[in-house]
């Protein structure tokens, strides 16, 4: 089953599922199921015994206690995203902008970055958000392929902030501190929506886009009052991880509690339908990506046991020993994935493949695992995949391909702070190495 004695040889059975794994990807079975399937293939080839496997890889998910913050992360961003939560969060930061010109452009910015630190979910951003947002933008007078663009491009910030799920498994799969991913994430986030911002004072001016409206002094509060039991999600969240009171997944479970508490009590919008419809949407997000968690234990059994993980590390190290040239030809591989998969593809496929080769090289994990997060969310708005962009889109009415033109530039700024980012270490592992 192994390589040969000595590691330089692979297992060629292992190219007929990678094969089959091609051809489940054209038609379009579900990535989890496929990667089961293509290595069911190989052991059956190879003559693995299946229980053994099976034995192995469970007693691995069961150990990782990390799994569980994945399901408190979504049913916390499933929380926030119903009801009127997300309207008096809208209120608030439209309130706090007052008469700038291009308001809701840039609340479009600041309210994903406040929501990011809630829930750690694009699509929850996108989704829940961005139906608001689009039909405030159509109701101003904006140019709708770029209320779309500007709503895909800040909901990406989401899994960059903390907290992220993205860096949970990352976390899990590089086995570093999630705390770290966490800390690493933000100033990245910041980043990113500060030179989106610069963008939109820029195109507000060139387009003459409306300025906000101006509330009173007594309305300001009254919708601050509203918004902040909201607001204490991610001081509660990101405050009891750095103290040290919880771990990440505790505070995964201390948010879910939180967010239950103030819908009900705070905003009374959580009926027992709503929290019935949250638990199931919460159940089928988590067993969509729980199978391709199972599907990438697999797969990743087999690169190690064929000898494939052997040959992939020697074919980049014999590419570069140079750590930057690395990172770029990784950043470059990545973003052209990120064209054509989803998220979840590239980080159980394809991360395991390539952490092993940036930790031969010496490059830090939190570093690298913030940079990937960053380059993946830069593909999710990126043609010719571009998940946000295609649920912008759908949302606002548009042709996907107007959402992208407008997206263009955007995409072209965080290219610039995912270019900082990965040459200039420091801008992410500061606060890790500082407050952990």
């Amino acid at each position: 089953m192994a390589g040969k004695e000595g590691g330089d040889a692979v297992n060629f059975n292992v190219f007929i599922p990678l094969i089959l794994l091609f051809v489940c990807f054209l038609i379009r079975i579900p990535i989890g199921l496929s990667m089961i399937i293509s290595c069911g293939v190989y052991f059956l080839t190879a003559g693995v015994d299946l229980g053994i496997i099976s034995d192995t890889i469970m007693s691995q998910l069961y150990a990782s206690s990390v799994m569980i913050a994945i399901p408190l992360f979504i049913f916390t961003a499933n929380i926030m995203s119903s009801g009127k939560v997300t309207e008096y969060m809208f209120t608030f930061v439209k309130a706090l902008l007052g008469e700038k010109k291009g308001a809701l452009a840039h609340l479009n910015i600041i309210i994903s970055l406040i929501f990011s630190g809630m829930t750690g979910s694009a699509a929850a951003d996108a989704a829940g958000l961005g139906v608001i947002e689009l039909e405030e933008m159509k109701k101003d007078g904006y140019d709708m392929p770029f209320s779309a663009a500007i709503t895909a491009a800040t909901a990406t910030v989401g899994p960059i902030f903390p907290p992220s799920i993205p860096m949970v498994i990352y976390a899990m799969l590089a086995q570093v501190s999630v705390g770290k991913l966490f800390l690493g994430g933000m100033v990245p986030a910041i980043l990113i929506c500060l030179f989106l911002d610069l963008y939109v004072v820029y195109i507000s001016k060139k387009r003459d886009y409306p300025s906000g409206v101006k509330f009173s002094r007594r309305e300001f509060w009254n919708y601050t009052l509203r918004a902040l039991p909201a607001l204490f999600t991610p001081i509660i969240l990101l405050g009891g991880i750095y103290t040290g009171v919880v771990t990440a997944t505790e505070a995964g479970a201390l948010a879910a509690l939180y967010t239950i508490l103030i819908s009900i009590f705070a905003y009374r919008v959580l009926t027992l339908r709503g929290f019935l419809r949250v638990i199931r949407d919460t159940v089928l997000q988590t067993g969509k990506i729980f199978s391709v968690v199972i599907g990438a234990y697999v797969l990743s059994y087999v690169a190690t046991s064929s000898g494939l993980g052997k040959i992939i590390s020697s074919w980049f190290l014999g590419l570069t020993d140079n750590r930057y040239l690395f990172l770029l030809i990784l950043n470059v591989m990545f973003l052209l994935l990120g064209m054509l998969f989803d998220t979840n593809v590239l980080e159980f496929v394809f991360l395991p493949l390539v952490i092993p080769v940036a930790a031969a090289l010496g490059i830090d994990m939190i570093h690298l695992g913030v940079v990937l997060v960053v380059n993946m969310m830069i593909g999710s708005v990126t043609p010719p995949f571009g998940m946000m962009v295609f649920i912008a889109s759908g949302i606002a009415g548009e042709k996907v391909q107007s959402v992208f033109r407008e997206a263009l530039p955007m995409v072209g700024l965080m290219l610039l702070v995912l270019g900082l980012i990965t040459y200039a270490p420091p801008v992410i592992t500061f606060l890790p190495n500082l407050l952990m």
